[in-house]
């Protein structure tokens, strides 16, 4: 693909941005003409943040996958489009070309049509990371058919709460998955979410680990069996589903500050230009180059830049199956030397816990092949910085940190490598198409540099979330309401003297835990669930590794025993109802919490006491009993 919209330097970066604000219909429409379309939009561009209304490309009609796949193959379906790197190093690596991706996601394709899939059903994807996972996305988007990914780390009350908010039809999943030294038994966690969703009428199952299952008959039926009635020859000719830009592409569920995720939803032809021109500008992407996306396809990050965004730009991307530190600290190391990866994006997260491993498991690994750097998830701190650029990158490649949302799409705020200038802890720029403000909470502009408060968008990008499944109004009230016709984040953010951004932490009762969003409030109720808990309150505290912990306050009744085995029992409560990922770290029994006199939670004040502030705690004469913060700091757990 040419990427006539390709940034080479720092002053194509100044030009793009200044027209992007001056035109950023006529910017956008140049970017899209790039595209396969089946039939070009009638308009560019129709918006009202208040409601919210957000329409790119109006009328445009097209299929996604003809630009991840089809435009590909006269002159480039021999390159490879996926490398697969399993969790076993002894396992065979896969090298997967664009044709026979093509192929792949044609008889997938064919085999849920013939299931009885059509345009607009919904289809819930809980599998591990395994080349047949980007196939049943791009499967689903070639039929029009709306896929939601659910993480397959979370439990069977998570997938059935995402699968009833969804009503899907059918599920795709596998017996079991591997990751790291961990087996995990997928198949059996859907049936026993699925007893409440009775939606589902079909059950897809693909083999990986060959862990003994439950085939419930007339619903569940073994990936194998369904494609070897397909017909490859024939099911390549087959033409893709014509969806309008509009068209939803996929639901993916997002932690709020209430305890019901929310279905974000992203369409068909904003979605695919705008994901595509980030990735090719911000890693600076050449033709040829292995792009290595650590993150996991559950999360908007695996969506956006191993799936759609680097296959519509043509690039080869590697995806992994297993965890960085297993079966040791040099395993990713190791895959970089391997397949000479060019341009590697992790998190923050991994990137500390390999620092904790010291240079040994560097030693041997030859990562010469490196040119680019990025993080993503959460603001990397300075020291992490510092030990990426100068052991990973030896010094000589720029680190992209990238700053975006499950909502957004793709990368809004980040220093495009090695052309726009870099900072440890900044995000620095915008991309061009963005147009960031910083508000004060009265919803007032700052303007000027050296200002702080809400990091807050004033106008339309094509990626932008367009509503949440089933629930227009939560996303109003979630992004749009808090200020006058801006989509507000939920991020703080300082602009420096040089007008660099710096994200620095959510605002709102979402917590940021190895760069998964998770809401305070879902946490709360899995753990006011167990047994003699009679109320709690969660708060985030700086971690090591993580960036973030979570950290519980906990009242119990008079009959309920606060001791560690009871700590235990109530994080495996969590675990079971969400997923490990949301156990708490530190869980405090407290006898009280400080209320105000309309029954609030100051949370500002078990922030504090749980990062340990004890003394500096801002006004308590509000409270309901004043006395209660004396209990609380008493009783402090250290981290």
């Amino acid at each position: 693909m040419t990427s006539s919209f390709r940034i080479n330097n720092y002053d194509d970066y100044r030009k793009a941005w200044q027209k992007s604000v001056a035109d950023p219909e006529g910017f956008w429409e140049s970017v899209a003409d790039t595209f396969t379309w089946r039939k070009k939009w009638d308009k560019v561009l129709e918006w009202d943040f208040r409601k919210p209304d957000v329409k790119w490309f109006i009328n445009g009609k097209l299929n996604i996958t003809e630009n991840c796949l089809d435009r590909h193959l006269s002159a480039n379906g021999d390159t490879t489009a996926i490398i697969w790197e399993s969790n076993d190093p002894a396992e065979p690596s896969q090298h997967i070309s664009y044709a026979l991706l093509h192929q792949q996601v044609c008889c997938f394709a064919q085999a849920l049509r013939g299931m009885g899939v059509k345009k607009g059903d919904r289809v819930c994807i809980y599998m591990g990371m395994i080349p047949q996972l980007p196939v049943a996305l791009l499967a689903c988007a070639r039929i029009g058919a709306i896929h939601s990914v659910i993480f397959g780390g979370f439990s069977a009350r998570s997938i059935a709460d995402r699968v009833q908010d969804a009503q899907a039809g059918y599920v795709i999943t596998c017996d079991g998955a591997f990751r790291g030294a961990k087996d995990i038994a997928l198949k059996s966690l859907v049936d026993e979410a699925l007893v409440t969703c009775p939606s589902v009428k079909k059950v897809i199952v693909c083999k990986r680990t060959h862990t003994p299952v439950s085939m419930i008959g007339g619903r569940d039926v073994w990936w194998d069996d369904l494609l070897s009635e397909i017909n490859k020859d024939e099911a390549v000719k087959v033409p893709a589903e014509e969806m309008d830009a509009e068209d939803p592409l996929f639901i993916l569920y997002t932690s709020g500050s209430t305890g019901k995720p929310k279905g974000v939803v992203h369409t068909c032809g904003g979605y695919m230009v705008y994901t595509t021109y980030s990735f090719v500008n911000v890693f600076q992407y050449n033709p040829g180059d292995i792009f290595f996306c650590t993150a996991d396809i559950g999360w908007i990050t695996g969506h956006t830049y191993i799936v759609y965004g680097t296959l519509c730009a043509g690039a080869s991307v590697l995806m992994f199956e297993g965890i960085p530190t297993w079966p040791d600290a040099g395993r990713m190391w190791d895959i970089v030397d391997k397949h000479k990866v060019n341009v590697l994006y992790t998190a923050p997260t991994a990137i500390r816990s390999l620092m904790a491993y010291g240079t040994a498991p560097l030693q041997g690994k030859d990562l010469s092949s490196l040119k680019v750097l990025g993080t993503v998830g959460e603001p990397i701190n300075e020291e992490a910085w510092h030990w990426y650029d100068e052991h990973i990158g030896m010094g000589r490649c720029p680190i992209t940190d990238t700053w975006w949302q499950t909502e957004t799409g793709g990368i809004m705020i980040a220093n495009i490598a090695g052309i726009t200038p870099s900072q440890p802890g900044y995000a620095t720029l915008p991309l061009p198409g963005v147009q960031p403000v910083i508000v004060d909470e009265k919803g007032t502009v700052q303007e000027g540099n050296e200002v702080s408060g809400n990091l807050c968008i004033r106008f339309p990008w094509p990626s932008i979330i367009r509503t949440t499944y089933g629930d227009h109004e939560r996303c109003r009230s979630a992004y749009f309401a808090a200020y006058d016709n801006m989509y507000f984040t939920g991020d703080g953010c300082y602009r420096d003297e040089k007008g660099f951004y710096r994200i620095t932490g959510r605002v709102d009762d979402v917590l940021n835990v190895s760069g998964h969003r998770i809401g305070t409030a879902e946490v709360e109720n899995a753990i006011n669930s167990h047994t003699g808990v009679l109320e709690s309150a969660v708060v985030g505290y700086p971690h090591d590794i993580k960036g973030q912990g979570i950290y519980a306050y906990v009242i119990v009744d008079a009959h309920t025993d606060t001791s560690d085995e009871n700590c235990k029992n109530i994080n495996a409560t969590v675990a079971g109802i969400i997923g490990p990922i949301a156990r708490p770290d530190v869980i405090q029994f407290v006898k009280g919490l400080p209320k105000t006199r309309s029954g609030k939670i100051m949370r500002r004040i078990l922030r504090k006491i749980a990062e340990g502030e004890t003394k500096n705690l801002g006004d308590t004469t509000t409270l309901l009993d004043p006395l209660v913060v004396d209990d609380i700091i008493s009783g402090r757990q250290l981290p």
